[in-house]
C-alpha cells in the first residue's frame, strides 16, 4: 500500500471543535453482503460478482427481533452489494413492512434482468418499498464509464418498468435517483452540483427522452474510501482530495449528518455509526469501549447506547459544501 502523508490536513475531530453525539436512533441501515452483479469503480463497498460475503440465518433472525422490538425505528434501509442478491433480503423486507416500517432498497436496477430476480419490480410494488437507485448521470457515456458497458440502458429500462407499476407517480411508491460525480483524475476537484438544479436537469432530460418520472434526486459526494481511495492513492491524489474537501467544510451540515440518528449494521451483526465507518472497520462502541453488535443491543434492550460518534478525515466528504448523506445534500 502507498504511504500517504496527511499531516497537512487538520484532523476532523479538531476541525469541528466539539464531540459529535448521537441523537435518538430512527434509522437502521443494514448491509446484507458484498455480492453484486456489478463492480462499479466508485463502489466504496468494493462489491462484485466474485464476492460471497452475506448475512447469516442467525444474524437475520436477530435483526428481525430488533425491528420488532423497537418502535422508534422508523426506517429500515437495505444496502449491499446488491441487497436483493444477498441472504435475508426478503425476510427482513417482510418483517419490517409487517412492523409498519418504511423500507428502503438501494437498488442498482440492473438486477431486475438477472436470472432469478425478474420478480423484483412486482415484489417492490406489493411491499411498497421505497427505491433509491444509482444513476450517476443522465447521460449514457458517463454512467457506463463508472458502472460498466450497458448499465445505462438497462437502468433506463428498469426505471420504465417501475414507472409502469406506479413508481414516481403513486405516493406510496417512491423512486429516487442518486448522482455521484466521476472519480477525479487530476487535481481539478469540484463539489457536487446544486441538488435542486441538477434534479431539474435530470427530470427534463429523462422525461423528454424516455418518458421517465421519479421523485427526488440525491447528490452524493465521493468519499475517499474503498475503490475510490485505492484509485486516489495510486494517482497520488489522496492527500490533495482530502485537503480539498477539508477546505470546503461547512459547520452548518453537522446537525444533519446521517450518523447522528442512524445505526449501520454489517452482515456479521456488527454495529457502526455509518456505512462509511463500516467499510473502514471503525466499529461503534459503548462508553466502556466494548464493540457493539446486534446481539448486544438485544441484550441491553436499548438502541440509544452510543454517546460519541467515531469520526475520521473522510467525514469531510459528508460536511463539505451543502453536505452529503445517503439522502443527498444536507442543507
Amino acid at each position: 500500500m502507498i504511504s500517504v502523508d496527511t499531516n497537512q490536513v487538520i484532523p476532523f475531530h479538531q476541525k469541528i471543535k466539539q464531540t459529535l453525539t448521537k441523537q435518538k436512533i430512527t434509522v437502521l441501515q443494514i448491509n446484507l453482503g458484498r455480492r453484486c452483479n456489478l463492480a462499479c469503480n466508485h463502489c466504496h463497498v468494493e462489491a462484485s460478482p466474485q464476492r460471497t460475503e452475506e448475512l447469516s440465518l442467525e444474524i437475520c433472525q436477530q435483526l428481525i427481533q430488533l425491528i420488532h422490538r423497537f418502535p422508534q425505528i422508523e426506517t429500515v434501509d437495505l444496502t449491499g452489494g446488491a441487497p436483493e442478491m444477498n441472504y435475508g433480503f426478503n425476510p427482513i423486507v417482510e418483517a419490517a413492512r409487517k412492523a409498519k416500517k418504511e423500507v428502503i432498497v438501494r437498488s442498482n436496477l440492473t438486477i431486475f434482468f438477472e436470472p432469478g430476480f425478474e420478480y423484483l419490480p412486482k415484489y417492490f410494488t406489493e411491499n411498497q418499498l421505497r427505491v433509491i437507485a444509482s444513476l450517476p448521470c443522465y447521460l449514457e457515456d458517463n454512467v457506463d464509464k463508472q458502472r460498466g458497458k450497458g448499465v445505462y440502458n438497462a437502468s433506463i429500462r428498469a426505471i420504465q418498468n417501475l414507472n409502469k407499476l406506479g413508481y414516481g407517480s403513486n405516493p406510496d411508491l417512491g423512486l429516487d435517483l442518486v448522482y455521484n460525480p466521476s472519480i477525479p483524475s487530476n487535481e481539478s476537484f469540484s463539489l457536487t452540483p446544486n441538488q435542486t438544479n441538477l434534479e431539474e436537469d435530470y427530470k427534463t432530460f429523462l422525461k423528454d427522452n424516455f418518458n421517465i418520472k421519479f421523485n427526488q434526486l440525491f447528490t452524493i459526494t465521493n468519499l475517499p474510501i474503498g475503490r475510490i481511495k485505492n484509485y486516489l492513492q495510486h494517482k497520488k491524489l489522496y492527500t490533495p482530495y482530502i485537503q480539498f474537501i477539508e477546505s470546503h467544510y461547512n459547520h452548518k451540515t453537522l446537525d444533519h449528518v446521517m450518523c447522528r440518528n442512524q445505526l449501520s449494521i454489517d452482515y456479521l451483526g456488527n454495529v457502526y455509526d455509518c456505512d462509511f465507518n463500516q467499510m473502514e472497520n471503525i466499529p461503534a462502541t459503548l462508553p466502556n469501549g466494548e464493540m457493539l453488535t446486534v446481539e448486544t443491543l438485544l441484550n441491553i434492550g436499548n438502541l440509544d447506547v452510543i454517546t460519541d460518534i467515531k469520526t475520521a478525515d473522510y467525514c469531510y466528504g459528508c460536511t463539505a459544501g451543502s453536505g452529503s448523506s445517503c439522502g443527498g445534500s444536507l442543507i
